[in-house]
């Protein structure tokens, strides 16, 4: 009897294992396969819905640029010092792409903050919000400081960068609930399309893989072109 109990625990033993392992290797090849699934839809085209946000440049241009920023991110400011110049410089201001900003929420609040600040400025003065944009990053340390962004810096900003705003309207609009949907809206597309770094940038819904070589990006934003023309 003895014997056959330790031969019965063994072989449930034996089983136990087969079947953890055999459920581990299924949830690895799921998750592989989602990830997969993830990284197609980024780069096969899937652009993310630009109603209602912030574009510079021709709306029928045939190259379509989205940037993935966040106010706080120290890259994003480089980003904005020295690609943009150059995206506006040469394709932008020529009407053959066009640049929109979709804010990323990866500093928490002083992030819900600074995008709350930057919808609040697009409702009031629309064609005033790349320049609080800009402004915005040049007022960010040129060192990485915990809590600079507050409210006097936007204000600041705001002030510096759109002489007409109304900055007590501003302040009602950053904490109204129509401007706080405008930032969830946002981060509900920073999720669906996988960003998980910032900047990010899309072109015609394709991820680019450094957003710092800008031969990389004008490669892709030329073949774009180039592809719209035949």
């Amino acid at each position: 009897m003895a014997e056959n109990s330790k031969g019965s625990m063994k072989f449930i033993v034996i089983l136990t294992v087969v079947v953890i392992g055999l459920v581990a290797a299924f949830v690895v090849l799921d998750s592989k396969n989602n990830s997969g699934s993830e990284s197609n839809t980024a780069s096969s085209g899937d652009s993310p819905s630009l109603e209602g946000q912030p574009t510079i440049g021709e709306s029928d241009a045939p190259v379509e640029i989205v940037e993935f920023g966040d106010y706080l991110c120290p890259a994003c400011k480089v980003w904005s010092d020295q690609v943009f110049p150059l995206l506006k410089q040469d394709y932008i201001d020529s009407g053959d792409a066009n640049l929109t900003y979709i804010n990323v929420l990866f500093h928490g609040e002083d992030s819900v903050l600074a995008s709350s600040a930057g919808e609040a400025v697009y409702k009031q003065a629309p064609e005033k919000f790349w320049d609080f944009n800009k402004q915005l990053y040049a007022t960010q340390p040129e060192e990485h400081q915990e809590g600079w962004l507050t409210e006097e810096k936007i204000v600041e900003a705001a002030e510096k960068s759109v002489p007409s705003i109304d900055i007590e309207q501003m302040k009602q609009d950053m904490e109204s609930e129509e401007i706080q949907q405008e930032v969830q809206k946002d981060d509900t597309l920073v999720k669906e399309h996988g960003v998980q770094v910032t900047p990010t940038v899309m072109i015609n819904g394709e991820m680019v893989e450094d957003p710092f070589n800008y031969e990389e990006i004008s490669n892709k934003i030329e073949q774009a072109i180039e592809d719209s023309n035949e």
